[in-house]
């Protein structure tokens, strides 16, 4: 806890992480917070005007870094949960697939909502939202692997 605040998935467990979603150590990056809440995970993020596609409108391509680093959060808390781990294994994305519903605003808080809806020992496909204003501007269903010894991305945090 930091001043009496909770401190999300990404600041207990990878505060060295140079992710440009997620990465609390990467100064240029979107810096989401995600944190359980019941069996999902939750994130309320907020655009800057630099992110747009066209007035008032998030790119596109945000949108979909957005879903991928919370859902793959989602992935990884699942899997320590379930595998009775003391911290989340390095997870990467092996798929992921966004249908955007209406354009998602760039002027207002975001929320980024996931679950995890089926998962083996390494596996785990994930279920998201990204929403404005409780309406849902896009879902995101994907598919994350648990990386072992040898890939780049084992031990990021």
């Amino acid at each position: 806890m930091i001043e009496g605040k909770t401190l999300s998935l990404q600041q207990q467990y990878a505060s060295n992480s140079i992710c440009f979603g997620c990465g609390p150590a990467n100064k240029d990056g979107l810096h989401i917070n995600s944190f359980p809440e019941g069996d999902t995970l939750v994130c309320d993020w907020t655009p800057e005007p630099k992110y747009q596609a066209f007035p008032g409108a998030l790119y596109g391509g945000l949108v979909g870094s957005l879903l991928d680093c919370h859902c793959n959060w989602t992935a990884s808390w699942h899997l320590m949960k379930q595998n009775g781990l003391d911290k989340p294994p390095a997870t990467v994305t092996a798929e992921y697939t966004v249908k955007f519903m209406k354009p998602t605003p760039s002027d207002r808080p975001l929320r980024l909502v996931a679950r995890v809806v089926q998962a083996g020992e390494r596996k785990a496909s994930v279920e998201g939202q990204l929403l404005a204003d409780g309406e849902v501007c896009a879902t995101c269903t994907a598919t994350f692997i648990a990386v072992k010894p040898g890939h780049p991305a084992y031990g990021r945090w």
